[in-house]
């Protein structure tokens, strides 16, 4: 495995209590890994490590053998916007911007001209079934267009690795099936790194890989062929 993300012995504490006690994870180019656990078990914490918006107390976070745990908050700012994607459980969509302007937003926060901005993130609409859509807010969208337009921001600025927390949480088992399997395969095909953290059993199941965490450690990992 070409390895993109990795966490060496990461320990966080909050207070007397200890999140994550020495975890290691790594997840590499084109990998979707599922991070599963009872609530309280530190696997939000884990994923938030990862992403640089949390630091660990110890152990390192590297992106492509680079340590990013030690940044400064500028350019650990600037790393998450440039080379991370995110996908939430509500979206996060900003209401008075249309689809393609919030696809498009992460771009233009990074300096390109909003034209140019707008022409990239219409890319992402026909291969995630958004075609017709790209006037929208979203207030006109379905839960799950909303969610594939979340999907599509996250891509737009071509990132090594997409978080996603919880992105099912809000949808109907249907709607949830159709958008994880647009979530890990569109991942794939970009060649990005996919970190997820879900409850359920049957959305992990579409990733390569499941990491069971319990009281702040790996307790099982779960490794899946993917066709």
């Amino acid at each position: 495995m070409n390895t993109v993300l990795a966490g060496h012995g990461l320990v966080k504490k909050y207070g007397s209590t200890t999140a994550l006690s020495g975890v290691d994870v790594e997840v590499g180019e084109r990998d979707s890994l599922a991070i599963m656990g009872p609530s309280g078990s530190g696997k939000s914490t884990l994923l938030h490590t990862l992403a640089g918006i949390v630091r660990p107390d110890g152990g390192q976070v590297l992106l492509r053998g680079e340590r990013i745990d030690k940044l400064g908050e500028n350019r650990l700012s600037a790393l998450r916007r440039k080379r991370f994607g995110f996908v939430f459980q509500f979206g996060q969509l900003l209401p008075e911007l249309p689809a393609e302007e919030n696809v498009a937003l992460p771009l233009m926060l990074e300096g390109m001209p909003r034209g140019q901005a707008v022409e990239r993130a219409r890319r992402w609409f026909a291969p995630l079934g958004l075609d017709g859509l790209e006037r929208r807010r979203p207030g006109q969208l379905s839960g799950g267009q909303a969610q594939r337009v979340a999907i599509a921001r996250a891509l737009a600025v071509e990132p090594d690795v997409v978080f996603a927390d919880e992105p099912t949480g809000a949808l109907d088992q249907t709607t949830s099936t159709e958008v994880i399997r647009l979530l890990t395969s569109v991942t794939r095909e970009q060649g990005a790194a996919l970190v997820m953290v879900t409850h359920d059993a049957d959305v992990a199941a579409h990733c390569d890989r499941v990491l069971q965490v319990r009281d702040g450690r790996i307790s099982n990992h779960t490794q899946y062929t993917v066709a």
